[in-house]
Order: structure tokens, then sequence, then C-alpha cells
């Protein structure tokens, strides 16, 4: 049977949520909580903030994380390693068998450990589940911000895809990749008209972003953030008491808010709660603001002006194995 509805509209779940602090297997429970309280719904979507799974690296802006070659900042990372999602060793597993499960897409935030860029680096990864319980992209944020840099490296464009569900195409950006024009122009080419924005939380970094892109793009403008709260720290956390000597009360705020395809809010940044925020959209509102502006469309010129994007997935090394070798080594 097909997963795909082919309606008109679909209903969206935000959930702007606090992690169980790194720690990954806690995290993953209360994200599938959340999976099941939005399918509950009807939610044909649900969506997490940014590197959620298991946690933003908060503590860099509050232990002096530039602080060259500390033993404070490797034990810190390293924990943070640890904890970071393997998806080759299986960490979205149960995740991805509830989506299917639930019938319910997934947009999450993970900071990602990939084993073809060796296995000890961590990317920020912008993850899309369908409904089928199949992962359909790993989007690895092109350029962290700032200090993020001290803790994440670099991705690639290998994740700028767009997917079909419903009658919708949907993609996805993690936090300020949404203010790169050439980011957004990727996903608008293929079609997008669900765009998602996953922030680690903070209305301050929602409330302009997410009209704008509705605008731009002529499309439905989705900005999810995480919550973190002094309170939120596990008192297992390493170095714990550093930590919160400069830490407010509050980290993150949230934020999470839904535009339309005119910039009119569907739903208002909203902010200090946790909470799973519900929206049911018309692709017909699309359709009606693409008459006079279509980005990718009627209002382009390729002839002029057009980006070439690179989806190859980077590694430090390709292997050319020959018949020959092959055979060798079966030998």
């Amino acid at each position: 049977m097909s997963l795909e509805k082919n309606s008109q509209h679909i209903t969206v779940g935000l959930a702007q949520i606090a992690p169980v602090w790194l720690d990954r297997a806690a995290t993953t429970k209360k994200i599938i909580q959340y999976i099941e309280k939005a399918a509950a719904q009807g939610c044909r979507l649900v969506c997490f903030g940014e590197t959620l799974l298991p946690g933003y690296p908060f503590w860099l802006d509050l232990t002096d994380g530039a602080s060259f070659n500390s033993p404070r900042q490797k034990e810190i990372h390293a924990h943070y390693v640890d904890q970071a999602i393997r998806i080759d060793a299986g960490d979205l597993d149960d995740i991805c068998h509830n989506a299917a499960r639930l019938k319910i897409a997934v947009m999450l935030g993970c900071a990602e450990r990939p084993i073809e860029r060796g296995g000890y680096s961590l990317y920020c990864s912008c993850v899309y589940i369908g409904p089928d319980g199949e992962i359909g992209s790993v989007h690895r944020k092109l350029m962290p911000t700032y200090e993020e840099r001290l803790t994440w490296s670099p991705g690639d464009g290998h994740g700028l895809r767009t997917h079909a569900l419903d009658g919708f195409r949907v993609g996805g950006l993690n936090c300020w990749e949404n203010w790169m024009p050439l980011s957004r122009a990727a996903l608008y080419a293929q079609g997008e008209d669900l765009h998602v924005s996953i922030w680690p939380g903070n209305a301050r970094n929602t409330e302009d972003i997410t009209r704008f892109v509705a605008k731009e793009g002529r499309c439905y403008s989705i900005a999810v953030s995480g919550l973190m709260r002094r309170e939120d720290f596990p008192h297992n956390t390493p170095h714990l008491e550093e930590i919160l000597v400069h830490c407010p009360a509050i980290l993150a705020n949230g934020g999470s808010c839904i535009a339309a395809p005119d910039g009119s809010w569907i739903i208002p940044p909203t902010i200090d709660i946790e909470t799973l925020l519900v929206a049911t959209l018309d692709q017909k509102f699309v359709r009606q603001e693409r008459q006079n502006f279509d980005v990718a469309g009627h209002y382009s010129r390729p002839d002029v002006t057009r980006l070439v994007v690179n989806r190859e997935r980077q590694s430090l090394a390709q292997f050319n194995d020959g018949a020959n070798n092959n055979t060798a080594a079966n030998n």
C-alpha cells in the first residue's frame, strides 16, 4: 500500500522540547514520545530542533571553548563524541521504526558521527525520515556558525534534497544555513513548497528569517527550535560545576513558528514552553502566491544566472580496487 495520501492538505507538528542533554538513549525515548503525540493528532510530519539528539554544544560559550589543548575541553568533547549519532551503527533505528509504524515523516536535527569521515569528527546534520521509516537524506551543515566550529566540522552538499510528502515537497536546512541564499535556492530549484528550518532555539533567530523565507520562496516556512534551561543539564555532565558558573536560567527559549506563503503568521514564535505545535497547511495557498512570483520558475532567468550544486558526499580517500586486486584478495 502506498504511503502517499496525495492530499492537498498536510498536518505538521513542531516538537519544541529540551533534550536529555548529551544522553542519546534518553533523548531518543523522548523524541519517540513526541512522534507518538504528533501521530495521535493526525500529523504526517513532525520536526525537531538542531542537534536535539543528543544536544547542542552549549558548553563552548560557557567554559572558554577556544582554549587550545585544554584537558577540560577535550573531556567534554570526548563525551559529546561518545553520545553522538552513528547512523551506520543503528542509532536512529528506533526512530525510523516508529516513523514507519505510525506512518509519519520526521525531520530531526542530530550531531552525527559518520564512519566515512573516519568516525571521530562530528557534523550538525538534518535527517529526513519518510513515513515508510527510510532515511531519505542526511544534510550536514555546510558552515558551522562561530563557536560551533570548535566542535562541528563543515559538511557537504549531499543532503541538499527535497522529498515528496502527500501534495508537498519538503526540504530543510540547519540554523544559519537558512541565511545562505544559494543553499535556499538549491531547495527551491527542486520544487520545495514546505521549508523546514531547524534551530537550537531562540526567538531572535526565527522571528525574521521564517517570514522572509516564506515570502521569498512563496512556500510554507516552518521554524522548529529546541529548549535548554539550566536545570536541563544532567547531574552526571562532565565539568558540570564549571558549565553552570556562567549559565543563565534559559539558554534557548524556543521560538518555533510557521509562516504562510504570503509571510503571514500561522503560528507566531512560541517561547519558554515545551510543547507540540500543530497546524494543517493547504497546498492551494502555495499555488496562489506563485501566480506573481515563482523563484525557480517563471521569475527565474537561468540563461543569465544559474546555480551549480555539488552533491557528492565528501571523504578523505577514494579507494579503487580493481578486478585483479579483488581476485587476489579472495584467493
